[in-house]
Parts: structure tokens; sequence; C-alpha cells
């Protein structure tokens, strides 16, 4: 008896002091009254991963701005190849969008005093895609607000091109970014219409982000995605731990990723000059930042790139295609 009063005593304290406890024994953490494959971390307090501990996270996150890209015209940029399944844009837009939703739902509930705010770039699509994008909106009564791009705004901004897909692409781009230098006050989501994401990968992005920042105390680029090309030509990355999975450094990104008002306001000029005119690569403005800043994606992929089979900027190794694009069906 005496015996269970002290170690009561002993949890109750460590409590106060803002230890933790594990109880191998047991298999559980009797602090934080959890089992140990339970999620031991709370968010914008601690990262705790076993075996390697806690780290207590200094870079809290207030809100997530996702700006959303959607084009149900246009099949791939520039390219005449058929995508993984080989069916009209339109079925990848609002899948891609039914698995966002997803994960934005999903990671509401697991960090309620975060703020989510999503924005749709809409680029000149049908009205009757316009109206199926819609309803799945109203169907999952989240909040979005869609904004209609203006490719006429751009004119004289943005260097005439060959074809009128890359000027559409870069007016784009250049209006998502506009958009997160004026309306973003801490992370930002840029994200694409040919992506399909798992439920967690908000979640763990956010999770990652914050603690991987502390430990660094660097802001961040992170991606969702896994891509075949970066295994293509033996690069050494540093492998990091996040919230739930491995991450690696990288040093090219596509043009969706995660980063901070901080890192926009920063790098703003990088932003502004990838969009002006199509670069080789095309995100070659971006990719200069890396060389000074860390950016990292997951191991393995917590979204998958919807381009043809062959694609080095495509599908993610090790992932069940099918049963992810079953899964977001409408």
């Amino acid at each position: 008896m005496k015996k269970n009063i002290f170690k009561r005593l002993f949890i109750k304290i460590s409590k106060m002091l803002g230890y933790e406890i594990i109880d191998q024994t047991e298999f559980i953490s009797p602090t934080l009254e959890k089992k140990l494959n339970d999620d031991l971390s709370i968010i914008n307090d601690k990262s705790i991963v076993l075996p390697l501990g806690e780290v207590k996270i200094t870079r809290k996150i207030k809100s997530v701005l996702i700006i959303l890209r959607i084009n149900t015209e246009i099949e791939i940029w520039d390219q005449n190849k058929k995508r993984l399944f080989e069916l009209p844009k339109i079925e990848y837009t609002l899948r891609s969008l039914n698995s966002l939703i997803k994960s934005i739902n999903f990671s509401k509930i697991k960090y309620p005093k975060i703020n989510f705010k999503t924005i749709i770039v809409e680029d000149n699509s049908k009205k009757e895609n316009i109206l199926r994008i819609n309803d799945l909106i109203t169907k999952n009564n989240i909040d979005i607000d869609i904004i209609k791009l203006n490719h006429k705004n751009y004119n004289g901004v943005i260097k005439k091109q060959k074809s009128e897909q890359t000027f559409s692409n870069l007016s784009s781009l250049l209006k998502s970014y506009e958009i997160a230098k004026e309306q973003s006050d801490d992370l930002v989501f840029f994200v694409e219409d040919d992506y399909l994401h798992f439920e967690p990968m908000m979640e763990e992005m956010i999770a990652s982000y914050e603690r991987i920042s502390s430990q660094l105390k660097k802001e961040l680029f992170i991606c969702p995605t896994d891509y075949p090309y970066l295994y293509m030509n033996n690069q050494k990355a540093n492998i990091l731990i996040g919230n739930k999975r491995h991450w690696r450094t990288v040093d090219r990104t596509l043009c969706t990723f995660m980063t901070s008002k901080i890192m926009i306001d920063k790098y703003w000029n990088n932003f502004y000059n990838n969009c002006l005119d199509r670069h080789d690569p095309f995100e070659k403005y971006l990719n200069e930042i890396y060389k000074k800043e860390f950016c990292i994606s997951p191991l393995k992929s917590l979204s998958v790139h919807m381009t043809n089979i062959n694609s080095s900027y495509g599908l993610s190794p090790f992932i069940d295609y099918k049963k992810i694009w079953d899964e977001n069906l409408i």
C-alpha cells in the first residue's frame, strides 16, 4: 500500500514538473495516461518518439493556409501522356480534393486549436466541373473559398509563352503565391490537383514541421511526397525523425510543398521570379532556396503524385495506388 501511495505521489510530482514517466513493465506512460503505442506527443508542447525521448516544442503552429490550384481541362502540363488509370482530368481533381478534405478534417479533430483555411485557385474549368467541385465541398460541410483566376491580370507580368497552357500554369502559380503573401500568418501548404493524400498527411506534416523546426531552430520547406527522381542519382541525404516517420533532406521539389510565411517573405523574389517565365527545371528559383534552407520529404510518402507510370516526378514507391484511388471515389 505504501508503495502504491509513493508511486502515485511520484507520478503527480513528475507531472507538475513537466516530466513524463515510462513504465516499460506495463507498457504505459502513467503521467500521460496512455499506452506506449499511442500518440504520446502534445501539439505545440512536446514531441515524444520512443526510444528517443522528448523534444520541447519551441516552434508552435497556430494556423495552416491550404492553397489548392485546380485546372480540370488540361490533362498534364506540357505533355501528351496519359495518367495512371487514363481517365479525364476531372476525376483526378475530384479525388485529389476529396483526399485533401479528409486529411484536413482528420487534422482538425487532432489539432482543434490550429486554425485551418482552404482556398482554391480555379483556372477556367468547365461549368459542369465547377458544379461537381462545389457539390463535393457542400457534401463535406467544409468552408473553402474559390477564387477564379483571371489570366489578363498577368499579361505584361509573365513573359509570353509558347503555349497558353504554360502561361496558365505560371499565372495560377503566381496567384497562389500572392494569396499566401497577403493572407497567411503561419504555415502555407501549396498543393496541386493531381495528388492523392493519405488521411494522416496533414497531421504528420504539421507535427513533423514543429518537431524538426524546434530541433534545428530553423523554418522549413516540407514536401508530402517521396518522388522517384530522389533515387535516380545516388544523392546523399540526412535522415531526420518526424512525428511518426522518417524524413530525408532533399534539394529539389515540385510545386506541392509546405513552408511558412516567414520563408515566403524572406525569399519572395525567388517565389515571384519562378513564375515570370518557363524555366528548366520549372522550379529553378525554388530549388535555389534549398541550397540555403532545409527541405525535407517523407519516407514513405504521405501523398501520391498521379502522373503516368513512367514519370520520375510521379508515383511514389511501395504504395498501393489502386487502393488510395478507390478510397477517394466520389
